[in-house]
């Protein structure tokens, strides 16, 4: 394994940057809206980091690459942070192109701070190399899958497109619904239009369909034919992916995009860090901060912490994940082994079930904690 170099400690004397590599999706085909929250939520943490004083003295850089959504572009972008001197990696949203970026950054010895992605094989074997805010799929799915049953949803269908991700999220609501008395219809998006959907579904017995596909095609159309169809006004609409968590959904959709419930990993109330960060990124979003902001944030908060405990040296980088221990907006954050899971793991950021109100499609109602 070849190792790039971390930054020269003889670098400390000029007062030179210390550089965090930052992988986001800022065009299409990646989720844009989700790259944007990311990244605000990240400068944010970087801007205050340096108006304290930066790492030990010298400013802290961060260095933006955009993924947009693909896996080789994210491992290509990988090999240039390394050898543009990063000291770590931060970021990334989808899962498939963090898992890529996470081999690259286990290959090259690159300690990698994946903020949002939540497939739970992030690496095919263990690593010290990455360490994750989010929680995994199957932890934060099985709360959804808990929050179907409790409102009485027992016959469950799924239109999924094909993905390592989205296959994922099927098998886990699969496994944890079918020993309680659910079943799980898998409609394949491959070959359905939005018409076959509302057929199949008036015919299956399910009283809930899950959004597993991206947005806004075809999700948008889909909830559009779904809340048209006389038929199906009973039907739930469910998307635990989180399609509906930012601004453009309910631009799209108005009213039919309320009660929809998704996951998002905020508290039920944010803390006095939360809440002033919660602040500082509505004025630079111009908008309500989605929780992907916040794990922007708490991001580059636990790397600064890191880098000025030990240094640049990636190495030791690496070493200090099971020993972190910082405050973030959701809560402290502690980094640990998992069963089942190849990197160091937050167990867990807080996670909610929530919709969109339909009085007010703005605002977020909490159904449901875990």
């Amino acid at each position: 394994m070849s190792t790039p170099p971390s930054l020269p400690e003889t670098a400390r004397a000029d007062g030179s940057p210390v550089r965090i590599g930052a992988l986001v999706p800022l065009t299409r085909p990646g989720w844009v809206e989700a790259g944007r929250h990311l990244l605000a939520g990240l400068e944010l943490a970087v801007d205050e980091v340096n108006d304290a004083g930066g790492i030990g003295g010298r400013p802290l850089d961060l260095v933006v690459r955009d993924t947009a959504a693909d896996p080789l572009r994210a491992a290509s972008a990988v090999d240039e942070l390394a050898r543009l001197g990063v000291a770590a990696l931060a970021g990334e949203y989808h899962s498939v192109v963090a898992r890529a970026a996470a081999a690259r950054a286990d290959a090259l010895g690159l300690p990698f701070l994946c903020s949002s992605a939540v497939l739970d094989t992030l690496t095919d074997r263990p690593t010290d190399q990455v360490a994750r805010l989010a929680p995994a799929q199957s932890h934060g799915w099985r709360i959804y899958a808990d929050h179907l049953l409790g409102a009485g949803h027992h016959r469950i269908a799924v239109a999924a497109e094909p993905s390592v991700y989205w296959a994922s999220g099927t098998r886990i609501l699969r496994d944890h619904l079918t020993p309680r008395g659910g079943t799980v219809v898998e409609l394949d998006m491959r070959t359905l239009t939005p018409a076959d959907v509302c057929d199949a579904l008036a015919g299956s017995g399910a009283t809930a369909l899950l959004l597993l596909v991206g947005a806004p095609e075809p999700a948008v159309p889909l909830v559009r034919a779904v809340r048209r169809d006389q038929r199906l006004t009973d039907i739930l609409i469910g998307a635990p992916a989180g399609q509906p968590e930012f601004p453009g959904w309910v631009d799209a959709l108005g009213e039919d995009g309320a009660a929809i419930p998704f996951l998002r990993y905020l508290p039920e109330r944010l803390g006095p860090l939360g809440t002033r960060v919660g602040s500082a990124l509505r004025e630079r979003l111009a908008t309500a901060p989605s929780f992907v902001a916040f794990e922007g944030y708490d991001t580059v908060t636990v790397l600064a912490d890191v880098l000025r405990a030990h240094g640049t040296d990636r190495v030791r980088t690496a070493a200090s994940w099971p020993r972190v221990a910082v405050e973030g907006t959701r809560g402290r954050i502690r980094f640990s082994r998992v069963p089942g899971m190849g990197v160091l793991q937050w167990a867990w950021a807080p996670v909610q079930v929530v919709d969109r109100d339909p009085a007010r499609p703005d605002r977020f109602r909490v159904l449901h904690s875990g």
